[in-house]
């Protein structure tokens, strides 16, 4: 949101809003900005969850070798059956299945169920 919107909102200068927010960059309570694209940006886009069952103690080197993929966009651990859910986002589908492919290929996955994301809402 720009600072002279969220000024607006709150009442106040946009100066005092800018400083507010250099403060707190300043003190580390921000740590960083991003940007979020709405999904119509891209609207070639790929995306998947995969979710990932690894063997025995290989949790660490399987989350190494994923963070290795600049198609993962968010790696997540969770509990019960599966020991990774993976976020992946490609341009088109043939890359999908290229990295698919090298996935299921890392050594410690005993298994593997992917979903397309045919549409996504937010609240």
């Amino acid at each position: 949101m720009p600072v002279a919107t969220l000024a607006a909102i709150l009442g106040l200068s946009r100066a005092t809003v800018q400083n507010r927010i250099d403060r707190l960059v300043h003190d580390g309570v921000i740590t960083g900005f991003t940007v979020t694209l709405r999904r119509e940006a891209e609207p070639d886009a790929v995306c998947a969850i995969m979710m990932i069952q690894v063997e025995g103690e290989r949790t660490e080197p399987i989350y190494k070798a994923l963070r290795g993929f600049p198609e993962a966009v968010a790696i997540h651990t969770t509990n019960g059956r599966w020991d990774f859910v993976v976020e992946l986002r490609t341009p088109d589908l043939e890359a999908f299945d290229r990295v698919l492919r090298r996935i299921r290929e890392l050594k410690g996955i005993s298994s593997s169920e992917t979903s397309l994301l045919l549409s996504s809402h937010r609240r």
